[in-house]
């Protein structure tokens, strides 16, 4: 009996709107290609990466790449048009499972849909919303829609237990996978404590960050210079936000090295004595790689208004909330000034207390982070292939 169900043809929905969730999901499709063979057929939506998985999307995800408020209002009519599109398709396809990834803003309004809709749909969600960091309520209010949750943090399954959410399982975060472009060979770690060090710099990912950004980083390298440090500034940036990087350090009297490109960033990374960066993910990619830092991060008024009252955790750095220990110093709006940043960024040049915490901390990161010798994929796609084959009961 039990072998003759595995011929039948396994339906299985994706959702994700955003290039790293549809590298994720990629991943997961690849495993689940490898678990059911020929007995799976994908639907949904995603980027280039699934494409190539063989997912034929509902509509280009780039349709979604909307950035700042003013644009959403502008625009939405549209993601809702999109939202209800989305949760028409998967009602009508009736999957053996829905898998949503990332992307909440428009993931879980689908879910909460399709639950209403047809609660017989096993729903995981791969990627936890930061409910750990600002409204914790929505761990409860998931319960209502998700079955599983993969979370991407170590931290994350103890906070859903905590805060009462659906089962969360920790699968590893892709960043595990990816050791080798991160790690310097015997030449590139030779260079890391060869004068000039070399300081990379990290203003952030998007055009409002960097517009935030910008100006205190140029002010800090130029006290930083003017404190009689001697460095050697790389700033490694995407194709896409060059022009504007480029235009924005035009006026810095500390001019960086630019550098453009993932291969080239990771390249950076592995030669960097130390960094300065804008608080997020980065940071846990710089921890993992052993580079010392700094951090920084300024909002606008409105944003710092709502932020100060929603955040519950002690830091907004993701390193120090992987390791437990508040080992990277982070200076937070109108304590992010050109003097705090370049005595502290002093420090982690040089030879300090700071810097030595850093580095011993940084190295138990792989055992915090470990995922035995499964990889992300494959832990993955069997908690997603067990709700689907355990379905969902309903009343």
């Amino acid at each position: 009996m039990h072998g003759r169900s595995e011929h039948i043809t396994r339906k299985i929905f994706l959702i994700a709107t955003e290039e790293s969730g549809d590298r994720l999901g990629a991943a997961l499709m690849k495993v689940l290609r490898q678990r059911l063979g020929d007995a799976v057929q994908f639907a949904g939506v995603g980027g280039r990466m699934m494409a190539h998985e063989g997912l034929t999307s509902l509509f280009p995800i780039e349709e979604l790449s909307i950035v700042g408020l003013a644009a959403v209002v502008k625009q939405l009519p549209k993601i809702l048009q999109l939202i209800r599109r989305t949760t028409d398709a998967v009602i009508d396809a009736a999957p053996d499972v829905l898998v949503i990834i990332d992307s909440p803003d428009f993931t879980h309004r689908v879910a909460r849909r399709v639950r209403a809709r047809n609660p017989g749909i096993p729903i995981v969600d791969y990627v936890s919303p930061s409910v750990w960091a600002w409204r914790p309520g929505r761990a409860r209010a998931m319960l209502g829609y998700v079955d599983h949750v993969l979370a991407l943090l170590p931290f994350e399954p103890e906070e859903y237990r905590k805060l009462r959410g659906p089962p969360c399982s920790y699968v590893g975060h892709p960043l595990t996978e990816q050791f080798a472009s991160l790690r310097p060979n015997a030449e590139e770690a030779a260079r890391r404590d060869t004068q000039p060090p070399v300081l990379l710099v990290l203003p952030g990912s998007r055009r409002s960050e960097i517009r935030h950004h910008l100006a205190l980083f140029g002010e800090t390298l130029a006290q930083l210079r003017a404190n009689g440090v001697v460095f050697e500034p790389v700033l490694p940036t995407m194709p896409h936000l060059e022009a504007t990087i480029r235009e924005g350090v035009q006026g810095w009297p500390v001019k960086p090295q630019i550098v453009v490109g993932e291969s080239e960033k990771r390249a950076a990374f592995r030669i960097a004595h130390a960094a300065f960066a804008k608080s997020g993910t980065v940071t846990l990619e710089l921890a993992l790689s052993g580079v010392p830092m700094v951090t920084a991060y300024r909002v606008g008024a409105a944003e710092a208004f709502i932020l100060r009252r929603a955040i519950r955790v002690p830091s907004v750095i993701l390193a120090n909330l992987v390791l437990g220990n508040d080992v990277i110093p982070e200076f937070l709006q109108e304590n992010a000034t050109p003097e705090k940043l370049s005595q502290a960024l002093g420090e982690v040049l040089g030879d300090s207390a700071l810097r030595r915490r850093q580095i011993e901390a940084f190295a138990t990161l792989d055992a915090i982070m470990s995922t035995g010798n499964q990889p992300p994929s494959v832990r993955a796609a069997d908690i997603v292939l067990a709700t689907m084959r355990n379905g969902r009961q309903t009343k």
